[in-house]
């Protein structure tokens, strides 16, 4: 993983507290190079009791793609709002900016020993609950998956293919994601991982939503 050590080698001896960020393990590769980059990192922190978290964009550049090196130990209710004032940042910049510049989250792969990153540009992020007439799927912190819809139920995320394969009954059946706020963002990582690997099998009859993510 040589590229994954020179990155945070630069990042630690750039700054006058060294500092590094654990990133999720996932085993598969969705993205494997990113050029034209810039680095944005979200520690882990703690003060007491509390976990907070930390933001480094100091060496972002509008124009270019963003990459969010965040640490996996950090649960989604303190990442994500930092995310979604970012996101919003780059959105709203008109002098400088760069259609084509995308966002990525980093994550290390385990079976290919590389440094790996997940787009996620075109999500908008709600911290709340999804409308009571939408079906849902709401990824739990205990690894289960909850489909809200007509009816509900309960699954282990290894399922997921499966069921959604069953939901040929409705061809219009629009799917929205949702997470657990007190997920850790390594099993966040992971589930968007499956989520992505289903959505390029093409699985039929099912509208997907991937531009919109609650979490609650």
């Amino acid at each position: 993983m040589k590229y994954f050590s020179f990155l945070f080698i630069v990042f630690l001896f750039s700054c006058e507290e060294k500092k590094d960020v654990l990133l999720p393990k996932a085993n598969v590769s969705i993205v494997k190079n990113v050029e034209d980059h810039s680095p944005i990192y979200i520690f882990f922190k703690t003060e007491g009791k509390d976990t907070i978290v930390e933001v480094n964009r100091k060496n972002s550049i509008i124009s270019t793609n963003w990459i969010f090196n965040i640490d996996k130990r950090l649960p989604l209710r303190l990442v994500i709002p930092e995310v979604m004032k970012l996101q919003e940042k780059k959105r709203g910049e008109k002098a400088h900016k760069n259609e084509k510049a995308e966002n990525y989250y980093s994550y290390a792969d385990s079976i290919g020993k590389n440094l790996a990153f997940l787009p996620f540009t075109k999500v908008y992020y709600k911290m709340e609950n999804v409308s009571k007439n939408t079906s849902q799927l709401y990824f739990r912190k205990n690894g289960m998956i909850e489909y809200r819809g007509r009816k509900t139920y309960d699954f282990p995320k290894k399922n997921l293919e499966p069921f959604l394969d069953s939901l040929v009954i409705n061809p219009k059946a629009q799917i929205i994601f949702s997470y657990d706020k007190n997920m850790h963002y390594e099993d966040y990582i992971q589930c968007k991982i499956l989520v992505q690997t289903i959505i390029d099998k093409k699985i039929p009859f099912v509208f997907i939503s991937e531009d919109e993510e609650f979490i609650f």
